[in-house]
């Protein structure tokens, strides 16, 4: 994020394809959470809480990824309004 401010401290704008970067990297970090809360929950639940776990987990990760697509498309819309 440095060098973003650094690229556009000159007055220039930077392409906005640049900020892939950063939404790549935190969609791995996302997917990595994401998996590692289904190896917690969902792997090791046992019987009756199986589904259950299912269930949250489900709940979670969409609000996980949501979350994340909303931060992108805010950032994509005010790149586009100016």
């Amino acid at each position: 994020m440095g060098w973003f401010s650094r690229q556009s401290a000159g007055g220039e704008e930077i392409a906005p394809v640049w900020l892939l970067v950063p939404a790549i990297a935190s969609l791995g970090v996302f997917l990595s959470f994401i998996g590692l809360m289904y190896l917690r929950w969902v792997a090791t639940a046992e019987g009756a809480n199986l589904f259950r776990n299912k269930v949250i987990f489900s709940f979670l990760a969409v609000t996980l990824i949501g979350v994340w697509l909303y931060g992108i498309a805010n950032t994509w819309h005010s790149l586009n309004v100016n």
